[in-house]
């Protein structure tokens, strides 16, 4: 399960997405602050206290969406919760993993806990329970449409706090209920709009978005680390990335790529090669395509942080005045967008990463041996392994096209445009896992360009080939490659170049 890390205090106002991934993926702890607890409290008391007066308030004492006119009856309020979450449970698909399940529960208790929910502190107090111990609810990862929010996934997590569904505990599958049980927890009759507080939000594609994001600020960096390789081995020219240049078109990711890339470089006796005047865009305009990845991380970690400490459900009650207020947080159209805009700067990273290792491999271009190859025509070399990038980067193109731009109205047009927000969160997945695999393919190409002629001289680039060469070696004859492409991706994803450099 990783080692421990310490305790995550859950607020509703200070979770950032390094908290979220030390819960999420190193199973830290995580304890709800005293002033949160008696935020939730008040806004109990006070939804309990309109609730007794009659007056028709959505979620609470009518029906949802469509049925949002029919009045129901106080003794069956809670069969009205308790129905909302079973007959939402309606995912397909793949289901999500721990981390990505940990991830959704930690951030739909935070919101919680902000105390505009209407939930009973012991609904707060199981869902925090239930992280800590490790109880992970089943979620199928299709079947949000993004419009009240992540419904479906979202009541999938909520069965299980009701003692139904399916959960993993300690590595095995077990109906919500046994594993309740064997974690120790018992599970809780959901009372007065608590169905609707735990299903109505934006926590999928926000979960998804946030761990997305959080490896693309890793791929960022290590696709510097990998052109700086690459730039090496072909000889390329540094005066692209002076200073004076950026300055003069002062996009703030330009400057960071260009500065990283001259400290990657520092002491090359390799670039600077031959007596071309100019490079390829490959190589010259690493600036003006990777900065742009830098600068969109900047603006979607403000909204994805903003949505994080958010409360995104609906009503929303307010216990000062006692006003319980029927609105859209829930909708998932800022998340989407921000997510959708992330794919495209990542595609044109990946798509300019395959373009040089069609140039190392290409030796018309490279001045380098056929594909890579110790032995060209008898061995093959990296030239299938450049199949798989131009792959990837094909499937890409499919994957940066936005889903938030289009809608299907649902619930009988009383929900009539959806964000598709968590399909965005979905293929931006794919995408982060496509795209470090094509990373991967040109750091292992530039590695063995490296090797071809001499090995490398920037005492940078040095300590990166050499972390890769400890697990993966030069390609001395031809070999299966598959393995050797998912363990460099996994050290890209890990930042492993990157953490002996800075």
């Amino acid at each position: 399960m990783g080692h421990r890390h310490p305790r995550v205090t859950v607020d509703g106002n200070s979770l950032d997405i390094e908290k979220l991934v030390s819960v999420s993926r190193n199973f830290a702890k995580v304890t709800v602050s005293r002033a949160a607890l008696d935020r939730v409290n008040s806004a109990r008391k006070a939804l309990e206290k309109r609730a007794e007066g009659g007056e028709p308030i959505y979620g609470v004492n009518t029906g949802f969406g469509e049925l949002q006119s029919v009045k129901v009856a106080t003794s069956e309020s809670g069969r009205l919760q308790e129905n909302l979450v079973r007959s939402t449970s309606a995912g397909v698909g793949q289901p999500l993993s721990a981390e990505e399940t940990r991830a959704l529960m930690v951030l739909r208790l935070n919101t919680l806990v902000k105390g505009h929910s209407g939930v009973r502190p012991e609904i707060v107090k199981l869902l925090a329970e239930m992280i800590d111990f490790g109880v992970h609810p089943v979620i199928p990862s299709r079947g949000s449409v993004g419009a009240s929010g992540d419904l479906a996934p979202l009541a999938h997590m909520a069965l299980v706090l009701m003692g139904e569904g399916a959960a993993e505990f300690k590595g095995r599958k077990l109906k919500g209920a046994e594993a309740l049980m064997e974690a120790g927890l018992k599970p809780i009759s959901l009372r007065e709009k608590e169905g609707l507080a735990l299903i109505n939000g934006t926590q999928f594609m926000t979960a998804l978005g946030a761990l997305a994001l959080n490896d693309i600020r890793n791929f960022f960096m290590q696709s510097i680390v990998v052109f700086s390789m690459s730039l090496e081995a072909l000889g390329g020219r540094l005066a692209p990335f002076d200073r004076r240049v950026s300055a003069l078109r002062a996009h703030p990711g330009s400057g960071v790529v260009a500065s990283e890339i001259l400290k990657m470089c520092r002491g090359s006796r390799r670039t600077n090669r031959g007596d071309r005047v100019q490079d390829p865009y490959t190589l010259r305009c690493a600036p003006q395509v990777i900065g742009p990845l830098h600068d969109l991380i900047e603006y979607c970690e403000k909204v994805i942080v903003t949505e994080m400490n958010s409360t995104t459900d609906n009503p929303v009650v307010f216990p000062e005045s006692g006003d319980i207020i029927s609105a859209g947080n829930f909708h998932g159209q800022p998340i989407a967008v921000a997510l959708d805009a992330l794919c495209i700067p990542l595609q044109a990273v990946a798509a300019f990463s395959e373009r040089r290792t069609a140039r190392l491999t290409d030796s018309k271009l490279s001045g380098l041996n056929a594909f890579l190859s110790m032995n060209p025509g008898v061995e093959s070399g990296y030239m299938v392994a450049q199949y798989t990038a131009a792959a990837l980067v094909s499937e890409g193109k499919v994957l940066s096209h936005p889903s938030s731009s289009d809608s299907i109205p649902t619930s009988a047009n009383q929900e009539d445009f959806v964000s598709m927000g968590a399909y965005s969160a979905i293929k931006l997945r794919q995408m982060v896992d496509n795209s470090f695999i094509v990373l991967a393919i040109e750091a292992l190409c530039a590695s063995q360009a490296l090797d071809l002629t001499g090995g490398p001289s920037a005492p940078r680039i040095r300590k990166a080939h050499g972390i890769i060469r400890q697990e993966i070696p030069r390609l001395d004859r031809d070999r299966a490659l598959s393995g050797e492409i998912e363990k460099c991706a996994s050290m890209l994803r890990e930042g492993r170049l990157v953490e002996p450099l800075l």
